[in-house]
C-alpha cells in the first residue's frame, strides 16, 4: 500500500468520527473540513468532496443539500465503522 493509499484512508476514518460525533444531525461540509483541520487534517475542498462522494458509494455516509449548503451524516454502517465494530476495504480500521 503507498503512502498516499493509507493517507486517503486514515482521511476517510477522520471523516467518519466526525461524522459519527455530530449525530444525526451530521455536519455542514465546511464545519467538517474546518473539524477535521482542528485533528490536524487539512484536506482541500476536492479531496474532502472526493472521500465524502466515496463514502456515500459505499454506504457510510449521506450527503444533503440544504439552504445552508450540503450536510453530511454517518449512517448506521458509517457509525459501526468508526466506532470500530466494522471494517471496509479503504477506510483505516481504528485501533
Amino acid at each position: 500500500m503507498t503512502l498516499a493509499e493509507r493517507m486517503r484512508e486514515d482521511n476517510r476514518l477522520g471523516v467518519l468520527r466526525a461524522l459519527e460525533a455530530a449525530g444525526r444531525i451530521g455536519l455542514r461540509v465546511g464545519l467538517l473540513r474546518e473539524v477535521l483541520a482542528d485533528t490536524g487534517r487539512l484536506p482541500t475542498h476536492d479531496a474532502l468532496d472526493a472521500d465524502l462522494a466515496w463514502l456515500r458509494e459505499q454506504g457510510l455516509a449521506t450527503l444533503e443539500d440544504c439552504e445552508d449548503g450540503r450536510v453530511a451524516r454517518a449512517t448506521p454502517r458509517g457509525r459501526d465503522v468508526a466506532e470500530g465494530r466494522a471494517v471496509v476495504p479503504g477506510v483505516r480500521r481504528r485501533a
